[in-house]
């Protein structure tokens, strides 16, 4: 689940060729994200993901979790809605 975003400034500082120090800063975008097997909140940089996936149109695995298992199981909850019979009484949210 998306949560939302924010800016994290880093300081550096660079030697010149004259042996002068620099302070730099750069910014970095992170996103805060929730996981949507264990509810852990987890942080990704923006640059990272696909721009289209920062939403909540889409589930979310963190690091600790194992994606590839989450899919599978998500894909059975899927299945087992698409192969009921349209006759059937049954309401989707049960399943």
């Amino acid at each position: 689940m998306f949560l939302g975003e924010f800016k994290e400034k880093s300081r550096h500082v660079r030697r010149s060729k004259l042996g002068a120090e620099h302070v730099y800063y750069r910014e970095k975008t992170l996103v805060q994200l929730r996981c949507d097997n264990c509810d852990s909140e987890f942080v990704r940089p923006r640059g990272s993901m696909d721009p289209k996936r920062i939403s909540n149109n889409y589930f979310h695995v963190c690091d600790n979790c194992d994606a590839k298992a989450f899919a599978q199981k998500r894909g059975v909850e899927r299945k087992r809605v698409w192969d009921l019979p349209a006759s059937s009484d049954i309401p989707i949210s049960k399943l």
